[in-house]
């Protein structure tokens, strides 16, 4: 399974985007801004590639999409949350946005949750790819 983040232009709060499956749109994003320098929890990850696998998270105590090996982030996780005082670096999911907000989360959540957990019981291997704006 590949899912592909695509970014849009960060605002001076957030970094609104749009995630894909297999290259069929999925659900809306959202992260911390896109910046130049690492602002410990206030700072996008890098665009790229990484692998997902489902682990348990020690923060949430409950099994989440883990992005494996992101250069100089540790914990990147998929996860709900509203605004960016939810994120420190992970990637929030969303039905509905406006500006700096996602809403239905939990709903997206659960059901990219559910697909995931698919993916990885039919043995398929897991990836997110993220494109700058």
């Amino acid at each position: 399974m590949k899912m592909t983040l695509t970014r849009d232009k960060s605002t001076e709060k957030s970094t609104p985007g749009m995630l894909a499956i297999d290259g069929q749109f999925e659900c809306y994003t959202l992260e911390d801004v896109v910046r130049a320098s690492k602002i410990r929890g206030e700072t996008a990850i890098p665009a790229g590639e990484y692998e997902v696998a489902l682990t348990m998270s020690p923060r949430f105590k409950r099994i989440l999409p883990l992005l494996v090996s992101v250069p100089g982030f540790d914990g990147i996780r998929i996860h709900p949350g509203n605004t960016d005082k939810d994120t420190e670096g992970c990637i929030l999911v969303g039905e509905s946005k406006s500006r700096d907000f996602i809403g239905s989360s939990r709903v997206a959540f659960m059901r990219l949750f559910n697909k995931l957990a698919d993916a990885k019981e039919a043995g398929e291997r897991i990836t997110i790819e993220i494109k700058g704006a």
